[in-house]
């Protein structure tokens, strides 16, 4: 199994976000939990341009799919 190409930092920083470990948690604690009949994407506290990436990266299967999903089951978390 290869490494993965990014971390969970770098798509904060792809979206713009402060991507150091204590904003990352930050984050994750402000906007959790989300409730299960909303998509990752369509949570509202996203700006366009980063729930278009969230989008596009799924769709995509694509490299960040994988941390996308894991930003989505740490913000389900309780």
């Amino acid at each position: 199994m290869e490494p993965p190409v990014h971390a969970l930092k770098d798509l904060f920083a792809q979206l713009g976000l402060p991507d150091d470990a204590d904003a990352i948690a930050t984050f994750i604690r402000t906007h959790a939990p989300l409730p299960e009949r909303v998509k990752l994407a369509d949570a509202p506290f996203w700006t366009s341009a980063q729930a278009s990436f969230l989008r596009e990266k799924l769709a995509e299967d694509a490299d960040w799919a994988e941390l996308v999903d894991q930003l989505d089951t740490a913000l389900r978390a309780r």
